[in-house]
């Protein structure tokens, strides 16, 4: 496997069906698939200018027109559901999930188009381009936030971007909602056994959402909670309680996290559109669900 190759044939056979294929139309020829999935990898992983890519990949051009149809009409979140359908069927997916966010610093080349400051991003429909572009300012300036829900091993199941300055608290109903595991028979799962999160993520909304769908929450209480309730008395509840064991397992999202910055392009965001950029992290997810999938083959 050469450095311009990622996928393995074994990981190819399970997107190729889902990828555009020829049309049989007149026109331009059409583009070797693999090879363009091959180049949008590439770029992603070096972190280098569409127009820099290797002649090996064909015009550059052809191959931003592939990423760009396809972060528009949800092809990579339609291979990413496939995909972790098929690991549910096989019983490879971990239903305690961990949920967190990590920064990534946007480029100067990736902020220079309009943005409506104070817009809010788009959570019910991520194909759609939000006003703000998910380019906000937080300490380290324009930037932007990833936010996944994984499984117990790691693996993303959703995504969202959002403006860099954007709470995690707010954005976990959001990330539920989008959270559908397709099964043979029947409605697509959307219930885990349990979350775990860190104390950005402990409030009643969430705690409530979670123990009326009958959802464990393995949630830490902050300091201020804990005296804010204390301070009601009785009305202030009970302790919340945490298990300690299962939360030491929430590290599997940083170390996921670590993997996706490997790759430069999405450590770095470059794209002016929330969209495009998304696409780039739910395509790593792909590439990682064929890789546990190929692996148990």
């Amino acid at each position: 496997m050469s450095r311009f190759q990622v996928l393995s044939d074994g990981q190819w056979s399970l997107i190729e069906g889902m990828l555009p294929r020829p049309t049989g139309r007149p026109g331009r020829k059409f583009s070797d698939a693999r090879v363009m999935v091959e180049a949008i990898v590439y770029r992603y992983r070096t972190g280098i200018a569409w127009r820099d890519l290797p002649e090996v990949f064909g015009p550059w051009q052809t191959v931003w027109t592939w990423h760009h149809r396809m972060a528009a009409d949800g092809t990579w979140d339609r291979v990413h559901a496939k995909l972790t359908a098929a690991a549910d069927a096989a019983g490879l997916i971990d239903w305690s999930l961990s949920v967190d966010s990590t920064i990534a610093r946007a480029h100067q080349h990736a902020t220079n188009t309009t943005r409506l400051t104070g817009a809010g991003s788009n959570y019910t429909n991520p194909r759609l381009e939000p006003p703000d572009h998910g380019i906000g300012r937080s300490r380290g300036g324009l930037s932007s936030k990833i936010h996944q829900l994984v499984d117990g091993n790691g693996l993303p199941l959703v995504a969202l971007i959002t403006a860099g300055q954007a709470n995690d608290s707010p954005i976990f109903l959001p990330l539920m909602a989008q959270l559908k595991v397709g099964r043979d028979v029947g409605r697509p799962r959307t219930r885990p056994d349990a979350v775990r999160g860190d104390k950005a993520y402990s409030s009643r909304a969430i705690r409530g959402h979670l123990r009326s769908r009958g959802i464990k929450a393995v949630i830490p209480e902050p300091d201020d909670q804990k005296g804010h309730r204390k301070r009601r008395g009785s009305r202030g509840g009970r302790p919340v309680s945490v298990d300690r064991a299962d939360y030491k397992n929430r590290n599997v999202v940083e170390r996921g996290y670590c993997h996706i910055k490997q790759w430069r392009g999405i450590a770095t965001r470059y794209d002016k559109h929330a969209v495009v950029y998304r696409a780039a992290v739910v395509l790593n997810a792909v590439i990682a669900w064929t890789r546990l999938l190929t692996r148990q083959a």
